[in-house]
């Protein structure tokens, strides 16, 4: 499969997370505070909820339940509670301006 178009670029928070279901797959797709887009499975792999309802940080994106943090660009948890990784997923964007489109790829190999 190749990558799915899931939401316009504009849609996603100048710092923040847009949640989107790819294929049946939760995921958030995340602006870092540098502006980098990142595709990161939507469920935090402690507590079994929403990660896109948590805070982005730097390159991190924290639950809001327990406060686990994962690396936006690897899934790797900073600390406990949750010691388990979650995918993160090959994200491009395609055109400019307003009509630019946001795709993710989650049959490609979780990065």
């Amino acid at each position: 499969m190749s990558a799915v178009e899931v939401c316009k670029l504009v849609d996603v928070p100048a710092v923040g997370a847009l949640a989107v279901v790819v294929d049946g797959i939760p995921v958030a797709v995340v602006r870092d505070e540098a502006g980098d887009l990142h595709a990161i499975r939507d469920i935090c792999s402690h507590a079994d909820v929403a990660l896109s309802e948590g805070e982005v940080d730097g390159c991190t994106i924290e639950c809001w339940l327990h406060g686990s943090r994962f690396d936006l660009r690897t899934g790797k948890p900073s600390g406990p509670p949750a010691v388990t990784a979650v995918p993160v997923y090959r994200i491009s964007v395609e055109g400019t301006g307003d009509d630019a489109v946001v795709l993710v790829d989650t049959a490609a190999r979780p990065l």
